[in-house]
């Protein structure tokens, strides 16, 4: 659900800060202890992997949209080739932002308390299966990347405590300093989604949640039935 200001807002942060590609991304809401627990760890990994600095570059390499709400100049989108260029691509919201980037443009992604996602996702499993439906789409179906992405969620949230449970006390206490380290980084995450600090240890079992769901969505892809979406296989293995 939009606000009322929500297209207002978008022309003037592009016409202010010269953005040719503008985008929100939805609250989902979150009554459930479900979505509370994963829905501000999937935010907090997904602006570690693309710093709102590093997309709002000119020309940035490694552009990264998320549209809850889109909002992108005309000249722009005749010049990238329209929506018929994205017309079979998986993650169009994505597809869309890359050549905008490519082609010296400046993207803005930004979280919207205002802006209202109306889908459930009340089960764990609607939550795992709407990740699955893109995730390995988005690593370009590289088994690589998919395990470069296993690697990393582990070190980062894993390495840590991991060092901790070791019985020399220098490990230990660098394993306790990185555990803080981390939980101070997910406080503004929680923060806008007007959760506790306390929530902050939860941080840890979502990122096995999360490598569940891609290598769920690799598998789906090789068996033909990756990006399933209202019935319909949307990326297959070829």
């Amino acid at each position: 659900m939009h606000p009322p200001e929500n297209l207002s807002a978008l022309v003037a942060r592009a016409c202010v800060c010269r953005y040719e590609h503008g985008l929100f991304h939805g609250h989902p809401g979150m009554p459930d202890i479900r979505r509370a627990c994963l829905v501000p760890a999937f935010v907090f990994f997904f602006f570690m992997l693309y710093p709102p600095a590093w997309i709002g570059s000119r020309g940035a390499a490694r552009p990264a949209a998320a549209g809850g709400c889109i909002l992108i100049r005309r000249e722009m989108l005749e010049r990238v080739g329209g929506f018929g260029a994205i017309r079979g691509e998986v993650i169009d919201d994505c597809a869309l932002a890359a050549p905008s980037g490519r082609q010296g443009g400046r993207v803005w992604l930004g979280l919207s308390a205002a802006t209202r996602s109306v889908r459930g996702y009340a089960t764990w499993g609607e939550i795992g299966r709407m990740i699955s439906r893109s995730a390995f789409a988005q690593l370009h179906h590289s088994v690589w990347l998919a395990d470069r992405h296993r690697s990393g969620t582990g070190a980062d949230v894993h390495g840590p405590a991991g060092a901790g449970a070791r019985r020399a006390r220098p490990a230990a206490a660098l394993g306790a300093c990185g555990w803080l380290l981390m939980s101070v980084a997910y406080f503004p995450a929680l923060r806008f989604y007007r959760r506790s600090p306390l929530w902050a240890p939860l941080l840890r079992p979502s990122p096995p949640f999360y490598l569940a769901a891609t290598i769920h969505s690799a598998v789906c892809y090789w068996r033909g039935a990756g990006g399933m979406w209202k019935g319909r296989a949307q990326d297959r293995a070829r």
